[in-house]
């Protein structure tokens, strides 16, 4: 058995789990735009399962409230990125992407509560 170094490791596991994600991607859009896709394999079957839920969306609040910071909270979040060695660009997968503004609003909003 061949031993890696930790960071090399990390980096193509991140990869891989990339790969996965893209594929996932492309089985879940064959089988929710082809109605008459099997959905029965050997081992597995797919079900669609559609519910509906309420959900609280900051959004809507007033801006006054939204932008006031008596209702937001610092958050601080510690990240391994991977970079190949001379480049500074993250190998694929190698980190999260970066979430939409509205998105970081909400976990703002809610940082430290826990779902239900």
């Amino acid at each position: 058995m061949q031993l890696k170094p930790p960071a090399d490791e990390l980096a193509e596991i991140r990869a891989e789990i990339a790969r996965l994600r893209a594929r996932e991607g492309e089985l879940r859009e064959i089988l929710l735009r082809d109605a008459a896709m099997p959905k029965i394999g050997r081992f597995h079957t797919v079900d669609l399962v559609t519910s509906r839920q309420r959900i609280f969306d900051p959004r809507l609040l007033p801006e006054a409230i939204r932008l006031d910071p008596a209702y937001t909270r610092e958050k601080v979040t510690r990240v391994l990125r991977a970079t190949r060695k001379g480049s500074s660009q993250p190998v694929d997968g190698a980190d999260l992407p970066t979430p939409a503004p509205h998105a970081r609003l909400r976990a703002r909003l809610f940082a430290g509560q826990q779902p239900h």
